[in-house]
């Protein structure tokens, strides 16, 4: 063990964890990977949907044992335990969202602005920055029209978001593989909908397991559209499971580049582990991205 130990530090040392974590090993001990503080260039985050099979306590617990400061995606239901733990959640999401029927198509403004009037409210009473929406499916509407569309109905959203301190946050998904016919699926359209908009609190979240599916270039990407993001989220690329060497993308690479741009928000870990040991692949995550 104590070899194995000293390999471990010298691994970390040399900044190549993902050449040292195998996925072929699925039982990890958080413990025995490293005690190492993390460096502080990051805020770290998670996303709830990827640790289902764990309580909302338990990866709370674990979450901020890492180092972890948020969890992704919760609603305000959760907040109260999340609180529990000293974490927050830098992307509130609302119970009823559906990232099919969005803000692209009118007949869906009506249910759609108050919940999300609501959400903001709620946010900003518990001191959560960042809400999330989304386009929609395009359903047979025009890029064009659904910006337009996108810009109508976030409009008394974002209003109100502005006046309570909350930044509206849209996601870029893949239309390729996991949401055929999403509309916000290209930075390019984003920054777009960011500039008919034009508040800044109306921002991207800026998905790189998706990004690299539908565009690669991401640290190009990232310095170029930089002004534009409010939010990253991880994920391995294919398959959207750990982001070691077993996949294509240099997370240390990209940290370091989000990094660069003066970039303060927070990171998320969004990839669905395949180790048996759950928050030992999320830590695995966690030390891969912190630069």
């Amino acid at each position: 063990m104590k070899r194995r130990d000293a390999i471990i530090k010298g691994t970390l040392g040399a900044g190549a964890i993902s050449t040292f974590m195998s996925t072929h090993k699925k039982n990890r001990d958080v413990e025995t990977i490293t005690k190492s503080k993390l460096k502080g260039n990051i805020n770290h985050s998670v996303c709830r949907w990827c640790y289902n099979s764990l309580s909302l306590d338990e990866l709370c617990e674990g979450a901020a044992e890492i180092g972890i400061k948020s969890i992704d995606l919760t609603t305000p239901d959760e907040w109260a335990t999340l609180q529990k733990y000293g974490l927050t959640c830098a992307m509130a999401s609302h119970k009823n969202q559906s990232l099919t029927e969005g803000f692209n198509h009118p007949e869906y403004h009506d249910r759609l602005i108050p919940m999300y009037l609501e959400l903001v409210d709620q946010a900003a009473d518990a001191g959560m920055a960042n809400v999330i929406v989304f386009s929609g499916n395009r359903a047979g509407i025009s890029d064009e029209q659904g910006l337009e569309n996108c810009a109508v109905g976030l409009e008394k959203v974002v209003k109100r978001a502005q006046q309570k301190g909350v930044v509206i946050v849209m996601e870029l998904l893949n239309s390729k593989i996991n949401h055929k016919d999403y509309q916000c699926d290209h930075t390019p359209w984003g920054a777009a909908l960011a500039d008919k908009i034009g508040s800044p609190h109306f921002k991207l979240l800026y998905d790189i397991y998706h990004m690299q599916i539908m565009e690669g270039d991401i640290i190009h990407t990232i310095r170029d559209y930089k002004d534009y993001i409010a939010h990253y989220h991880t994920g391995g690329v294919p398959g959207r499971n750990e982001i070691n060497d077993t996949q294509e993308l240099n997370y240390p690479a990209i940290m370091q580049a989000i990094v660069e741009t003066g970039y303060k928000g927070y990171v998320a870990q969004e990839f669905i582990p395949t180790y048996d040991d759950k928050l030992a692949a999320l830590k695995e995550g966690v030390l891969i991205c912190d630069v």
